[in-house]
């Protein structure tokens, strides 16, 4: 089994160019943002408390949960804040009454546009090609970069 460390740096390989870096600041959180957004607006027929259902989103996120935990506890405690954020977004955004589904997706289409214009920069293919694992490992590449600035190892 790879260690985060290696997942990390072979993702790294395809990520150096500045531009293609800054793109991915952006294009990624956001990709993952919408990915929540569309699985949250599934809802399942369970009331979990007044007024709020268990959506697909509460299923899949556990699972993706597991999967960072199994690479690296500290990275994954930093990936659940982000993902309750995203969770939180979503339900703000539906008591808003905007089309959080219609939002998603306008976002997907943008964040993915703007992930391979960074890659045409870069001049590497998305990792994701070459292994669709690399598809969690962005997200964890982005924590890795806030974790060293603080100082906490993962």
């Amino acid at each position: 089994m790879r260690t985060i460390q290696t997942w990390l740096d072979e993702y790294g390989e395809s990520h150096k160019n500045p531009t293609n870096k800054l793109v991915h600041w952006i294009c990624v959180p956001t990709i993952c943002f919408t990915v929540i957004g569309l699985l949250y607006s599934i809802k399942l027929p369970i009331e979990l408390w007044a007024g709020y259902s268990l959506n697909v989103a509460h299923i899949v996120l556990t699972l993706v949960l597991l999967y960072y935990i199994r690479m690296s506890v500290t990275l994954s405690i930093g990936l659940l804040l982000f993902l309750l954020l995203c969770m939180t977004i979503c339900s703000a955004i539906e008591r808003s009454g905007v089309s959080l589904p219609i939002t998603c997706v306008v976002l997907f289409v943008a964040a993915w546009l703007g992930q391979f214009w960074g890659h045409k920069i870069e001049g590497k293919k998305p990792s994701f090609l070459k292994d669709i694992q690399f598809l969690m490992i962005g997200p964890a590449w982005l924590m890795s970069f806030i974790y060293r600035k603080l100082g906490i190892p993962y």
